[in-house]
């Protein structure tokens, strides 16, 4: 090939990929927004998961993308590690469809896939933007990988190449190709459908193809395993569950090889639809295999991988339906859940102000993940709140469920702060930031001063007095003023360069997350001081 359709073909490799990786993105807005939706059918019975699996990919179109997400749910512990297993087995089965859009000839019509995308995307309310938004980066994919057909098509005129593709090579050649290519691309499309597009131009022999199919297989593991190893404990157990699955599936497929080849010939005349239905019988193959097995293959691997990890119930825990219609017993049921919620937040606070100082991605993507979980909890709360509510209550009642629709709005305010210090500390971290030893300092006076507020707000949702709510205020005034002096002492430093002129934006925009995380922490003692007056009336 020339120099310039080697360059084409990069082009499409590129955009193909950088299709896939927006598409995955703007899935995943969807994804994260309906959470409890996405658990709810994973954590049920194998059967769920596995659908679950298969949704996901074929809305994504990268089981790579479903499998990374699948191990920061587990991280989190929003899923438990047997659970997970048959989602990712569901992933390898929903990746098989991409390459069947190629056979259905979607390259073809990428423009006018792109052109609908991209008008709803730039003419579209909101809703319609991010419909058309996913339509077009599902066009770009295939639009990629028709650039690439038509770099392609050249070939036919080297005979060289033609005989180098087509003759019988070595099927290790060909799962080692597979290997790399997906490896380095981080998509499994890539390889499979190139193979594919070669047999649609009579440039490739299934035997050869099928090897390659195998390859990229195994590889694509290879982004499940860069998920896992920033992972906790059950989440590297699931990427090297996947990776384990794959190797097994294509093993078996290999040592049968000849048989695997023979039935693909029956199933189609086509060789570019026989590699498609290579590429789904090898995951179906991997799916037969260990669908029926996960309860003793996971215990195989807790002790391959021994270790615990906290399990996360996304689910409000306290939230009675059955208490609707006995308000006092409902409102108990509601001031345990905020206990939980507010538990959920400290715990988000702590990680983040440690990552201030060393971020760990694997505690980064968990906590964006229990921000998730408090999210969901406050909306049920505030649901729950609602139908008690609509009965005929006693004023003290009704003040309860005011002062608790409240209390969890500012826990969820908080949480939504600690995200956004957990993405200033990235941030820091990324771009190799240090704060000054003053600003340190500052900083460790002010965070000891919100952590004491943010002990004592939560003790005084059991334990409501006077005390701890005076303390808290005395520490907010604290807070401003140390606020207020940090801020002017790292202007004089910044003037006179005793500072990284980059850690300034960061180094003020935490303190103002933590400042305002002092105040929520006033509100809710002073609810609870509320709640705890109308008790004793």
């Amino acid at each position: 090939m020339a120099i310039k359709e080697i360059l084409i073909v990069i082009s499409g490799v590129i955009l193909f990929l950088i299709g896939m990786i927006n598409l995955s993105s703007a899935v995943r807005k969807l994804i994260d927004v309906r959470i409890k939706e996405y658990i709810k059918y994973a954590v049920g019975r194998p059967l769920y998961g596995l659908l679950t699996g298969i949704f996901s990919t074929i809305i994504f179109q990268s089981s790579s993308a479903s499998t990374a997400l699948t191990i920061g749910l587990v991280s989190a512990g929003l899923i438990s590690f047997s659970n997970s297993l048959a989602i990712i087995l569901g992933a390898d089965i929903g990746t098989t469809l991409t390459v069947q859009f190629v056979i259905w000839r979607f390259t073809e019509i990428s423009p006018l896939i792109i052109s609908i995308g991209g008008l709803l995307w730039l003419t579209g309310r909101e809703k319609w933007q991010t419909i058309g938004e996913m339509i077009f980066y599902f066009g770009l994919m295939f639009f990629g990988l028709e650039i690439l057909s038509n770099a392609v098509e050249p070939l036919k005129k080297s005979p060289a190449l033609i005989e180098m593709f087509t003759q019988t090579q070595n099927p290790l050649i060909g799962i080692g190709l597979g290997i790399v290519v997906t490896g380095i691309v981080h998509a499994s499309a890539i390889p499979i459908s190139i193979m594919v597009l070669l047999a649609q131009q009579d440039l490739i022999s299934l035997e050869n193809a099928v090897a390659v199919v195998m390859g990229a297989n195994i590889g694509t593991t290879i982004t499940a395993l860069l998920a896992g190893a920033v992972a906790t404990k059950s989440g590297k157990r699931t990427a090297f569950s996947h990776l384990i699955f794959k190797c097994a599936g294509i093993g078996l497929c290999f040592i049968f090889l000849p048989y695997f080849i023979s039935v693909l010939k029956i199933i189609s005349a086509s060789t570019a639809q026989q590699i498609a239905f290579a590429h789904f019988l090898m995951n179906l193959v991997i799916v037969v295999t260990f669908i029926f097995l996960l309860t003793p293959f996971a215990a195989m691997m807790k002790k391959l991988i021994p270790g615990e990890d906290e399990i996360l119930p996304v689910w409000p825990e306290y939230l009675d339906s059955k208490d609707i219609f006995n308000p006092q017993k409902a409102l108990d049921n509601v001031h345990k859940e905020l206990k939980r919620q507010t538990n959920l937040v400290l715990q988000m606070y702590l990680k983040s102000i440690r990552m201030t100082a060393r971020y760990k991605e694997s505690e980064g993507k968990s906590l964006m993940y229990i921000a998730m979980v408090v999210k969901n909890i406050r909306k049920q709360i505030v649901k729950y709140l609602w139908r008690v509510s609509s009965q005929k209550l006693s004023e003290i009642l009704s003040e309860k469920i005011f002062a608790y629709t409240a209390m969890t709005n500012d826990i969820e305010s908080i949480g939504i702060h600690v995200s956004a210090i957990n993405r200033l500390a990235a941030q820091k971290a990324r771009e190799k930031i240090e704060f000054s030893n003053c600003g340190e300092n500052e900083l460790s006076e002010i965070i000891k001063l919100v952590s004491d507020n943010f002990s004592d707000a939560f003790s005084m949702i059991d334990e409501p007095t006077a005390k701890k709510n005076m303390d808290i205020i005395s520490r907010e005034e604290q807070v401003d003023i140390k606020v207020k002096e940090s801020r002017d002492n790292h202007l004089e430093r910044f003037h006179k360069r005793l500072c990284d002129p980059q850690a300034g934006p960061i180094f003020v925009e935490v303190l103002l997350h933590l400042e305002r995380i002092s105040d929520l922490c006033n509100n809710i003692a002073e609810y609870m001081c509320s709640v705890q007056k109308i008790r004793q009336h």
